[in-house]
């Protein structure tokens, strides 16, 4: 297979970047150009709640740049993608579609956790390093402009992830508006640092032991990596973060630019963002820093080079983003039982209609975890279960999943048991498009159909099989136990699974006594 050449671009708060990189299954990934453009894009967003239309235009100028240099490397493929400064500004659409028009490049807003998960892809690059780092407790720590966001490893496993709107920008923001004298500065900082941590800590580091700080950043990150404060395999001290802080407060900045090798501007940002890190760490009791050096462009490039199967992860991403569903109904006090067998029948079904429903890989993956979270609203309300586990999964950020596959697992769970609205109705109109409807509409039949099976919350089946035969899906159910209840129930669940697939699901019970 000949070497692709691929272009990764990211239009962060404060830089623009674009990174050019050969591709095959035979030399893997391997970065050949790295262009970089300040461009203070987040201020407008984060003070006004709009893109400020200047800083646009050089987007513009920077883009077109861009655009030239990909033509002179002969690109086969490009993604350009935004991050927290147009997702929170109220224009992004019209500025979007303005910077396509003049310049050609389709940029897409990434979700704060598709944004995070590509940085964490970027990390797992560094195969070897990124395993050694969390094989004991460690915290990704993805410090950017609007917000932070602090992903959790306990023995390899994605225990949890959650975002903190402390974002280098916005706290600068924060306290140029505040008016404060320099010596009030740092505790100032810390305070508002500290506000958010303090919950943080109580919520999600009770009986964790993290070790590892991997950093991901525009400052610290550079500084350490290209000033070899780093020892061996890029990892360094807090002690070192210390004495980097301490040099900013005493040290005139204009100094410690050229000392650096960065703007002079650049230092209160560096001082922000070695701050944040120093708190983080601090509540953790961690000691040591990795700065892999990846950034969002080396994520995104790194998924596009696994989508187009030219090279093979090692590290399995869909189970960090089951283990962080798992998670969340666990704090919702889910029952594992009930997830796990709801689990084990959704996708028995699905696969046996893998000619009939025409859905792939990543569909199979939202019913999964539509499975794992359907009844954590029962934690507010027995009641209200579906309105509640709806507004749960749509306020509860899942690593690795857009805002529209958010949305498909939400009313999955919602249209449970709630009756099902069709796509004539303008409410259904205004939430998404006729694509993601179908999808919910598929993913709730079989869901449905799931849930009837086990309605009595009993898992009374050993083991479930299912099949097409004519127009009939047969599902085998292998079990000694009564199943009268379900036979009931399952009969008006399977309803709706008619009416989507046009086929009716049938229980054919396998055992019918005990073994001795």
């Amino acid at each position: 297979m000949p070497i692709k050449t691929y272009a990764a671009i990211d239009v962060g708060s404060y830089e623009i970047a674009m990174k050019i990189y050969e591709i095959s299954p035979k030399n893997g990934i391997r970065e050949i150009d790295h262009v970089r453009r300040s461009i203070d894009i987040g201020t407008g967003t984060y003070t006004t709640g709009k893109l400020n239309y200047e800083r646009v235009d050089e987007l513009c100028r920077i883009l077109s740049d861009f655009r030239t240099f990909m033509d002179g490397y002969k690109v086969v493929g490009y993604g350009a993608y935004a991050t927290s400064a147009f997702r929170e500004a109220e224009n992004a659409t019209i500025i979007l579609d303005l910077i396509k028009t003049r310049t050609g490049v389709l940029i897409k807003v990434l979700s704060n956790s598709e944004q995070r998960f590509f940085h964490y892809k970027g990390i797992a690059w560094k195969e070897e390093a990124f395993a050694g780092a969390i094989k004991s407790g460690a915290a990704v720590v993805d410090i950017g402009g609007g917000s932070i966001q602090i992903s959790l490893f306990e023995k390899d496993i994605l225990v949890s992830t959650q975002n903190l709107r402390l974002g280098v920008l916005r706290l600068r923001e924060h306290l140029t508006h505040l008016d404060i004298i320099p010596v009030n500065y740092d505790s100032i900082l810390n305070e508002l640092i500290d506000s958010q941590l303090s919950v943080y800590k109580k919520l999600y580091l009770r009986d964790l032991t993290i070790e590892n700080a991997i950093v991901v950043d525009d400052y610290i990150s550079d500084v350490f990596n290209r000033k070899k404060k780093c020892a061996d395999k890029g990892y360094t001290s807090k002690q070192i973060l210390k004495e980097l802080l301490d040099a900013i407060n005493t040290t005139p900045h204009s100094e410690l630019s050229k000392v650096l090798g960065v703007p002079e501007q650049d230092i209160i940002l560096i001082k922000i963002s070695g701050t944040l890190l120093l708190r983080i760490m601090n509540i953790m009791n961690s000691e040591l820093i990795w700065t892999p050096g990846t950034t969002l462009c080396d994520g995104v490039a790194y998924d596009y080079a696994e989508r187009e199967k030219l090279i093979i992860s090692h590290h399995d991403f869909e189970q960090d983003i089951i283990t962080c569903a798992r998670n969340i109904s666990k704090r919702y006090r889910g029952s594992k039982r009930r997830g796990d067998t709801m689990e084990a029948i959704c996708l028995a079904i699905f696969d046996s209609l893998k000619k009939v429903h025409g859905m792939g890989k990543r569909e199979r993956l939202l019913l999964r975890l539509s499975a794992l979270l359907h009844d954590c609203g029962k934690y507010i309300s027995m009641v209200y279960l579906s309105e509640c586990s709806y507004r749960i999964i749509m306020a509860t950020e899942i690593i690795g999943l857009s805002q529209d596959e958010r949305i498909i697992i939400a009313n999955v769970v919602k249209y449970n048991h709630q009756d099902f609205e069709y796509f004539d109705s303008s409410i259904m109109k205004q939430d998404f498009d006729q694509e993601s409807y179908l999808k919910i509409a598929k993913l709730t039949a079989i869901f449905r159909v799931a849930n009837g099976l086990d309605r009595g919350y009993k898992q009374k089946f050993r083991d479930i099989k299912a099949s097409l035969k004519n127009n009939e899906l047969v599902i085998t159910v292998d079990t000694d136990k009564d199943i009268t209840l379900e036979k009931g129930l399952f009969e008006y669940s399977s309803h709706f699974f008619e009416e989507v697939f046009n086929l009716r699901p049938v229980i054919k019970k396998k055992r019918v006594v005990s073994k001795p």
